[in-house]
This record gives C-alpha cells, sequence and structure tokens, in this order.
C-alpha cells in the first residue's frame, strides 16, 4: 500500500536537514568571497578563513582585477580577462563539437546494427575506465606529431568524442522507438535528415544536461591544456590562475579574485539549467 507521508514534524526536520546541507555547501564560497576583500600579504599570512574582520576589509584586490591597478597606485597590467576569454572560447567551440560528434556516434551504437558494434561499446567502456594521466603521455605525442602543439585545437581534439557522452547519448538513444526513424525513413529523408529533424530534437533534454557537465570539464581542465599550451597569451583560465603563485604571496589577491569571478558562469549555469540535468538524466537513465 503507497502511503503519502503528511507528518508535519517529519517535514520540518527534513526542511532542517537540506538548510543546514545548503549551508555547509555555502561555507566554502562565502570564504572564498571574503577573502578577496583582504590584502595579499593577510591571506599568506592567514590563508582563506571565516573570519570577517571588517576594519581590513577593501575592494583594492577587486580594483585591480578590473583596472590594473594596485594597492599602491601603481598601473600593473594582467592578461586574466585575455585568459577569461580563451577559457570561453574553448568552452563553446569544445562543447557544441563534443556534443555533436558524440551525439552522432552514440546514434550509430545505439539504432544500427553492423558487425562489431557490441565491440566498439566494450571499447567505450573500457575507455571510460582509464584515467586522463595514463592517456596524456601518447595524446601529448601524437599532438606534437601532428603539429598541434600549443594552439587550442592541439587541446581540443583529444575530447571532441567523448566516452562519457557517447555512453549517455547511447543510454537515451535506446529509449526512443524505431517506428520514428523509419517514418522519417519512408517520408524521404536522408540518413542525416533522420538524425537532424527527428533525433536531435528528441534529444535536447539529454544536449541539456551532457552540455552543462562537458562545459564544466572544458572550463576547469588544468593539465591537458597546461601540457599542451607554452604561449602566455593563450592560456586558459585555470592555467593563468596557476601562474599566479608565488613564494612571497605578493598575488595572492588577484588569484582569489579571480577564481571567485571564474566560478560565477559555472554558478549560473547550475541556477538556470539544474531543471534540464534533472530531466536529461531521468530520461537517459529509463529505458522505455
Amino acid at each position: 500500500m503507497n502511503k503519502k507521508t503528511s507528518n508535519p514534524v517529519a517535514k520540518v526536520l527534513l526542511g532542517i536537514f537540506f538548510i543546514i546541507l545548503c549551508i555547509l555547501f555555502l561555507i566554502p564560497l562565502y570564504a572564498l568571497l571574503l577573502g578577496t576583500f583582504k590584502g595579499g600579504a593577510e591571506l599568506f599570512v592567514s590563508g582563506l578563513n571565516l573570519n570577517p574582520s571588517f576594519s581590513l576589509l577593501h575592494t583594492k584586490a577587486w580594483r585591480y582585477l578590473f583596472t590594473g591597478i594596485m594597492s599602491n597606485g601603481e598601473y600593473n597590467p594582467h592578461d586574466y580577462f585575455l585568459w577569461y576569454r580563451n577559457s570561453l572560447m574553448v568552452v563553446l567551440v569544445q562543447g557544441s563539437l563534443t556534443l555533436l560528434l558524440s551525439s552522432m556516434v552514440a546514434y550509430g551504437l545505439a539504432k544500427y546494427n553492423f558487425k562489431g558494434k557490441n565491440v566498439i561499446f566494450m571499447c567505450v567502456l573500457m575507455v571510460m575506465m582509464v584515467p586522463l594521466e595514463i592517456l596524456m603521455l601518447p595524446m601529448y605525442t601524437q599532438v606534437n606529431a601532428m603539429g598541434l602543439r600549443n594552439s587550442y585545437a592541439g587541446v581540443m581534439l583529444p575530447f571532441l568524442v567523448s566516452m562519457s557522452a557517447v555512453f549517455f547519448f547511447r543510454q537515451f538513444l535506446t529509449g526512443i522507438p524505431y517506428e520514428m526513424i523509419e517514418a522519417g525513413r519512408i517520408d524521404g529523408c536522408t540518413e542525416y535528415g533522420v538524425f537532424f529533424r527527428i533525433i536531435v530534437p528528441v534529444m535536447k533534454p539529454a544536449y541539456a544536461s551532457m552540455a552543462v557537465l562537458t562545459g564544466m570539464g572544458a572550463w576547469n581542465a588544468l593539465l591537458w591544456p597546461m601540457l599542451v599550451l607554452s604561449d602566455m597569451k593563450k592560456y586558459t583560465i585555470p592555467i593563468g590562475l596557476n601562474t599566479l603563485w608565488s613564494p612571497y604571496g605578493n598575488n595572492y589577491d588577484l588569484m582569489i579574485t579571480g577564481s571567485c569571478f571564474a566560478i560565477l558562469p559555472l554558478l549560473l549555469i547550475y541556477l538556470f539549467a539544474q531543471r534540464f540535468i534533472v530531466e536529461g538524466m531521468t530520461a537517459g537513465a529509463v529505458k522505455g
């Protein structure tokens, strides 16, 4: 027998639990935001903490980030917004191509019957279990042999077909009736027409959820872009912020403020796309 939970005490306790959980998740963000209003010397000594110390707070770090004017009044230009633009470009290009190519591979594995289909899918699963660090050396050797080192093509090329995205899209596509594809063929659609006119519109929830995940991965990527790129003007946000580390702590204020500003796109994505994430994950996990 199905019974609906109507106990008001249970609802109150559940609400309190989620409020506490939300506060625990917001504490690191609060510490990071508070650190942007502290000087580099203070951050070097005390690090990030939850102590407000309102008498010591100031907005010099934010002024330095947006204008390049340091606390002593000197103008010290930096490449932060160039790195920001580079990261946005990589995310948009790599994310778009990854969604397109991965969904096409998944469509072939889900809706076509050919020899070796199951073997290819097993290879997809095995590659998903291999850590990126193990693949970096052969990937770098291949990229270097192709003359793509120190280029955005070298950064994006190995990830244009994501094994996790292929697996996710394939699971989603197994729930789409094959009769839809046959109807498109009967109406005169080519194989590409069937994919772009019938399959792509149906896959919107899956595209939305995977776009968030692939975008976050490209935005936060550090090891591989740092291995491929050597020109500081081509650095992305994670690499650029990593170069600001100094034993003397003279760039801690810019690094902390830059980190706070860098997570803004991810927060906005979570706030406005969480519904699509849930829909896409649910639809991709159920076969029917």
